[in-house]
């Protein structure tokens, strides 16, 4: 990761006129008008997702026990993702959610009742002062602009914002519409509850797609009906291919804005753009770009900062298009429109997130130097060089077998087993019994030819010139080739190793691999024999799969 003093040059072509500067002191304007952190900001969409499953099933729990309904129990977890993700909608759930409690408030706990009210309400006053600040920074963007608007780029394209979102969210509302119309089939009135609990929950997931589809259409029409301000700022592409907004005289990127998703076709399906005659314009092959983008977004590495015309006045939410310097000084600039909300960053967010770019290169840079040294001494031998699962490993399957046995323990004494659960138990068991083998005995092994692979029927070969990367990121070591991909995941702490000094065995497995992989000097010049390429894996998964059929023959 490099962090440049230079960005690449915007053509004035592409620049309107009378555009300004969007400095980091008016920058620093508009950032004070956002809301405070406690309004959940800056929540991922992945931990709403997760807190909104939580609290279904502690909702779901409680409803079965006869402490809510179980329309209220499901409602709650849709409204945690309201409030999270689509703070638009809870104008309308809060009200909803009152309305059921004070129906309820009656035959139920009256703590209970008093509980949810105050969530709801003291949820609603946050989301308020979040809405209240998105004209504050409206007006401070505006202000920015200096009075300049112009019609953005492209703007009689057709809008395919929210196609996607669209289509998703009327599946997941027919499952919920079909999981309801069964509800009353199910066998005991604990499974019926259950139902209406999931059928709830799906039909709130599906309002959630299809009103965010509709917002990002609205705004996106919006944003080319008519003249919007435009600012000069400066983009660069992140790690997980979003795009972080840096002020004009931010060279540096010390502290970005707000991050965007954007697409260069403003759509949110694979079809990309074609001419007229329905061809690619850019000549190549499709495959081959989708692999090249797809490979892109895998890469820790942040892009170039890039000089932009940012169209419309940017806030919480909001829809914008950017024109920004391609990457190749060749190419024409690149005219983006948001594939996804505005996502302000706060300063010290900002910061916070530059450091830890700062830091992961640190460790990068080090790694890579580590790897590249223990390559050296392994070359010298010329031996074949292999890894294999590890206590890492070991624990990380422990703990999910466990924590997917824990809600099946009760199946066994239940003499009215539903009939769902009768066939997910030997579904449930077969699926573990494969996973389980690739986790606690999967081996890798490095050649004068390639890497191996160890696989379920038989090791999978690898050649040097088809593998593509060998990364570490989050929880996970990934394999990506030509033809497919291999992944394992096992816990990791970053700051405690950090702190003792210490390599996690992914880390170490990534560095010394992609060095041979970057020279070949690096590689062993051994061949692997089959015990060292590593056994099939299907035996195990076999034992594994009788142990589960003798297990549910025993314990009915």
């Amino acid at each position: 990761m490099t962090f440049p003093d230079e960005s690449l040059r915007l053509p004035s072509a592409a620049i309107p006129d009378g555009c300004q500067d969007w400095t980091t002191a008016r920058a620093a304007g508009w950032s004070a008008a956002l809301p405070p952190r406690w309004t959940f900001l800056r929540v991922r969409r992945s931990v709403a997702a997760g807190l909104a499953t939580l609290v279904l099933c502690v909702g779901a729990l409680v409803a079965m026990a006869g402490g809510l309904w179980p329309f209220v129990a499901a409602g709650f977890a849709v409204y945690v993702l309201w409030v999270l993700a689509r703070p638009e909608l809870v104008w309308v759930g809060a009200p909803l959610l009152l309305l059921a409690l004070a129906v309820e408030a009656s035959a139920k706990s009256w703590a209970l009742t008093g509980f949810g009210v105050v969530v709801v309400l003291g949820s609603w006053a946050v989301v308020a002062v979040r809405l209240r600040a998105r004209g504050e920074q409206l007006e401070r963007a505006v202000a920015a602009a200096g009075g300049v608007a112009v019609p953005v780029p492209g703007a009689e394209a057709p809008v395919r914002r929210g196609r996607l979102l669209f289509a998703m969210g009327f599946v997941v509302l027919a499952l919920g519409v079909l999981t309801g119309s069964t509800a009353g089939r199910w066998g005991s009135a604990e499974d019926q509850e259950g139902a209406w609990v999931v059928t709830v929950f799906l039909a709130g997931l599906g309002v959630t797609a299809l009103a965010s589809a509709w917002l990002g259409r609205q705004r996106a029409g919006a944003l080319r009906g008519a003249p919007v301000p435009v600012l000069r700022v400066l983009v660069r592409d992140d790690a997980q291919g979003g795009t972080e907004v840096y002020a004009a005289d931010d060279l540096a990127a010390e502290r970005p804005l707000f991050t965007v998703d954007l697409t260069s076709f403003d759509e949110d399906d694979d079809e990309g753009y074609r001419d007229e005659d329905g061809d690619d314009p850019a000549g190549g092959d499709g495959d081959d770009e989708l692999r090249r983008v797809l490979l892109g977004l895998d890469d820790d590495t942040l892009g170039p900062v890039r000089e932009a015309v940012l169209y419309g006045a940017p806030f919480d939410g909001a829809e914008v298009l950017v024109v920004s310097a391609d990457e190749d000084p060749e190419q024409p600039p690149l005219t983006e429109w948001s594939a996804g909300p505005v996502r302000p960053l706060s300063p010290d967010a900002g910061r916070r997130r530059v450091a830890r770019y700062r830091e992961h290169a640190a460790d990068s840079i080090q790694l890579e130097l580590q790897g590249r040294e223990l390559a050296e001494q392994r070359a010298a031998t010329g031996k074949v060089r292999w890894w294999r699962a590890g206590w890492l490993d070991w624990l990380a399957t422990v703990l999910v077998v466990l924590w997917c046995l824990w809600p099946v323990r009760n199946w066994f004494d239940d003499p009215d087993l539903a009939t769902w659960k009768l066939v997910s138990l030997p579904v449930y068991g077969l699926l573990g019994a494969v996973v389980v083998p690739m986790r606690l005995a999967w081996r890798v092994t490095a050649d004068r030819s390639g890497i191996w692979i160890s696989g379920l029927r038989r090791p999978q070969h690898v050649p040097w010139d088809d593998l593509r990367f060998v990364r570490r990121r989050s929880l996970e070591l990934r394999i990506d080739w030509q033809d497919g991909v291999w992944s394992v995941s096992a816990p990791r702490w970053g700051r405690l190793q950090r702190r003792l000094g210490l390599t996690h065995p992914y880390d170490a497995l990534a560095a010394e691999l992609t060095a041979m992989r970057l020279d070949a000097e690096l590689r062993p010049t051994g061949e692997s024999d089959a015990a060292q390429q590593g056994r099939p894996l299907w035996p195990l998964t076999a034992v594994l799969a009788a142990v589960w059929v003798v297990v549910l023959v025993a314990a009915r």
